[in-house]
């Protein structure tokens, strides 16, 4: 049985994550603050661990081949754009120091091309309150990324629109640019967004480079949400 460690397991990302892999057979150790809010499953092991302290994480590291990044400190959190760059700054270091093989993050959808030279968040569209957590998560892609140079990485970045709904398969995948459907919608359920992070860690199709993910056509397969949509989180 594969083994694959994903930090921020209790996340609105990170659980969709952890239910995709666990169903898939993989044995996951689920690495958060509280273990107390994982949900018990076979195959399941939980490790308390903040993110910032380096030594600590390294250990709980070694050993995986495969790790997922759905770390974030929280839309609400005044502090998120520091506090983004240094988490993520010590989870690079932990990977590298633990010898790990791959890195995949959950990346942000704000430095996705939305046209020529122009990034989505710097359109405007992006609510104040949480631009500065798209700007982090942009920080980590463009800067601290590229200067990797032991582990694989990859950048994940989610649709405009990062809703729950359904895992339909029915989505586009891209590199550097806002994947819209028709009507000019960029979106993606994080049940769909899970599926392709979990195949990219099962059978990996890139490597040091960032991809995104959207859904296209409005057809009749095209998905519905649910009726109470949950979050829209514009780049987590």
């Amino acid at each position: 049985m594969d083994k694959i460690a994903i930090i921020g397991a209790t996340g609105f990302v990170g659980k969709a994550i952890t239910a995709e892999a666990l169903s898939r057979g993989f044995e996951v150790t689920a690495i958060v603050r509280d273990t107390s809010r994982l949900e018990a499953a076979d195959n399941l092991r939980g490790v308390s661990c903040d993110v910032t302290d380096t030594d600590r994480l390294t250990g709980v590291l070694r050993g995986f081949r495969t790790v997922i990044s759905a770390y974030n400190p929280g839309w609400k959190n005044p502090e998120i754009y520091d506090d983004t760059l240094i988490g993520y700054r010590s989870i690079i270091l932990a990977a590298e120091g633990a010898r790990v093989e791959r890195l995949l993050i959950v990346g942000g959808a704000g430095s996705l091309y939305v046209g020529e030279g122009q990034m989505l968040m710097e359109t405007g569209t992006i609510p104040k309150n949480i631009l500065p957590g798209i700007e982090a998560l942009a920080r980590v892609y463009m800067e601290m990324l590229p200067k990797v140079r032991d582990v694989d990485w990859v950048f994940f970045s989610p649709a405009g629109k990062f809703v729950e709904g359904t895992r339909t398969g029915n989505y586009r995948l891209g590199r550097d640019n806002l994947i819209l459907n028709v009507k000019g919608d960029s979106e993606i359920s994080v049940e769909d967004y899970a599926k392709a992070m979990i195949d990219e860690a099962d059978s990996p199709e890139h490597h040091r480079e960032r991809f995104t993910i959207g859904y296209r056509d409005e057809d009749p397969t095209h998905p519905r949400f649910t009726d109470n949509p949950g979050p829209v989180l514009h780049g987590i």
